[in-house]
């Protein structure tokens, strides 16, 4: 049984198979996947799991270079965009960027991955840019 806290298997593997530079998104639940990028669905209901509670879970295992957020965060002003910037603060994320919605859905067709959650508060939605740990 795994010590950390995470536990989906799907996550385990993509974090474990991820190199300097490789990109995960974790979105919220309208976030549209491209074709060809795996899609690891978590969402069961709305706010289940919520986008700062799946991206804390991430971050005990995945050592983070940069983010991404689309500019747009800024100006709805969700809940959740506290936490970003608390973590953000803490250096857990590493540089900021941020880029126009329709700029972040088309980088996102670069992503290994993206992780669905529940969220339904408008552009929850974060690329998060893996460094090393060396």
């Amino acid at each position: 049984m795994k010590k950390t806290p995470l536990l989906n298997v799907a996550l385990s593997r993509l974090i474990a198979s991820l190199g300097h530079g490789d990109m995960v998104v974790i979105g919220d639940a309208g976030l549209p996947v491209p074709p060809g990028v795996e899609l690891i669905d978590l969402a069961l209901t709305h706010g289940i799991p919520d986008f700062i509670s799946t991206l804390n879970v991430v971050l005990s295992e995945m050592q983070v270079e940069s983010h991404v957020l689309a500019r747009e965060i800024l100006d709805k002003q969700p809940s959740a965009l506290v936490a970003l910037d608390e973590l953000n603060a803490k250096g857990a994320l590493g540089q900021r960027e941020l880029l126009s919605h329709d700029q972040f859905k088309v980088l996102s067709r670069q992503a290994r991955a993206i992780v669905r959650t529940g969220e339904c508060q408008p552009y929850c939605n974060i690329v998060l840019v893996a460094g090393v740990t060396f």
